[in-house]
């Protein structure tokens, strides 16, 4: 079977990746990954990863305001972002959400923000790549209106409890899980809840150049993650699971395309 690996999280516009970006696409797809959706964490940003995602086969792009950038939110925004969305290359709002953790921007701002975005993905009629932490009780209840609104969702980079989970996949959203599941200490409850997640509710990702793997063997001299590695982190999340390598493959692929890509939700 042809390898079908599908990084539904790449900060392609990344400085760390500034010195070899070709070679790092090439690497990843050398090791199996021929689709990559790459993130957009505020407008300037959104407007990069849509550029890179034209020059490579294969790839994508997310539009969309970080709640760490929330406070910069303006009408102005909303209308960028919306003449940004209109590219075919971008097939998702987000990276949108809360972060009550490290409040770069008020609570305030970012719900603001964060409401907006929604708003203008049900316009639109796309997903939404999700944010959250440290706010589970109020993000659910900003997306909840939103949710019938909405062609799907996903809670990109979930490191979320047991309890968080089951809420999430209640409503119906897709959970990406990344490297952080390969941590020998922070990961564990994260790994322990993987049987929880459907097989057709489940994406993964790296979310390069961040997260790597803490269980890769060499590790890289450079310390930096690459979708390279997702091959390493499907086979670890599939032995946690119990799952078959090649199938997950496929199905987590096969869900990523029905979620992001139009041509797979109309088939």
């Amino acid at each position: 079977m042809e390898s079908a690996m599908f990084d539904i999280g790449l900060n392609i516009t990344s400085s760390q990746f500034d010195h070899d970006r070709d070679e790092m696409i090439a690497r990843a797809q050398a090791a199996g990954v021929n689709r990559m959706l790459f993130t957009g964490t505020s407008l300037d940003e959104s407007e990069r990863a849509c550029a890179f995602a034209k020059r490579y086969e294969g790839c994508w792009a997310t539009a969309g305001v970080h709640p760490h950038d929330a406070s910069t939110w303006s009408d102005e925004s909303a209308a960028r972002l919306r003449a940004l969305a209109g590219d075919a290359q971008v097939v998702a709002i987000g990276e949108c959400g809360l972060d009550f953790n490290r409040n770069f921007s008020t609570p305030a701002q970012q719900e603001h923000a964060f409401t907006e975005q929604l708003r203008l993905a049900a316009e639109l009629a796309l997903p939404v790549f999700l944010h959250c932490r440290d706010a589970h009780t109020r993000f659910l209840a900003l997306l909840d209106p939103w949710l019938d609104k909405l062609p799907g969702a996903v809670l990109h980079c979930f490191t979320g409890s047991e309890q968080e989970a089951r809420a999430c996949l209640s409503r119906g959203l897709y959970l990406g899980i990344t490297g952080w599941v390969c941590d020998e200490r922070r990961g564990l409850e994260l790994r322990a809840l993987l049987p929880v997640i459907p097989a057709d509710r489940l994406l993964l990702e790296t979310d390069a150049p961040y997260l790597l793997p803490r269980d890769l063997m060499p590790k890289p001299a450079s310390r930096r993650n690459e979708p390279c590695w997702l091959p390493h982190i499907l086979s670890r999340v599939a032995q946690w699971r119990g799952d078959d390598p090649a199938w997950l493959e496929a199905t987590t692929d096969a869900n990523a395309a029905r979620l992001f890509l139009k041509s797979a939700r109309a088939a």
